[in-house]
């Protein structure tokens, strides 16, 4: 990183230009791809090591290609429960890399799509499936939800399962609900 000073002010700007140095430097470098988005839950994610999609066709034509299913994280910025698993589970590297590994990962904030999350959030209740925030819901890439849940810890703690054991059963193929083979959800 190179400075150039050519006014006596530049002496005022060189403690900005470090705490933008040293921030960058303690904290994490890994962006995905949520740095543009406007949301600030959107923005509260932006540096946690998933490689997070916002909502739109990119990520649907990401799993085609690489025959993934998507993970479909829906939250809100003021919702306690998925500030915690933002913090639990989604900055766990472990974790992180077994659903960049396995999913094309995709956030959704409530306030800025409240139709689809609606949408969604009816598909998880007629499968008996937690349908409150977080919405977390996997679905194949043409769009079809094949298992959905609420919070999960990245440990097992609480009776809860960690994040990722459930995750190793699913098998998209031979999971889809038969009553949602004829019936395709699109959020688009």
């Amino acid at each position: 990183m190179y400075f150039e000073w050519h006014r006596p002010t530049g002496l005022l700007l060189l403690p900005l230009v470090m705490l933008g140095f040293v921030a960058s430097a303690v904290g994490q470098t890994n962006r995905n791809h949520l740095a543009r988005e406007q949301s600030r839950y959107l923005n509260r994610a932006m540096n946690q090591p998933v490689d997070w999609y916002p909502w739109g066709a990119e990520p649907f034509k990401r799993a085609k290609e690489l025959h993934r299913p998507i993970l479909l994280d829906v939250g809100a910025v003021w919702c306690q429960w998925c500030a915690l698993i933002d913090r639990d589970t989604y900055s766990d590297v472990n974790t992180a890399n077994y659903i960049s590994q396995h999913f094309v990962a995709v956030k959704v904030d409530f306030d800025a799509s409240p139709k689809m999350v609606a949408q969604l959030q009816q598909a998880q209740a007629v499968l008996n499936l937690p349908a409150g925030l977080p919405l977390t819901s996997f679905i194949t890439p043409d769009g079809r939800l094949y298992f959905g849940a609420g919070y999960l810890p990245a440990e097992h703690k609480n009776g809860k399962p960690s994040f990722v054991k459930p995750l190793m059963k699913l098998s998209p193929a031979s999971r889809i609900d038969p009553r949602l083979r004829s019936n395709h959800f699109s959020w688009s």
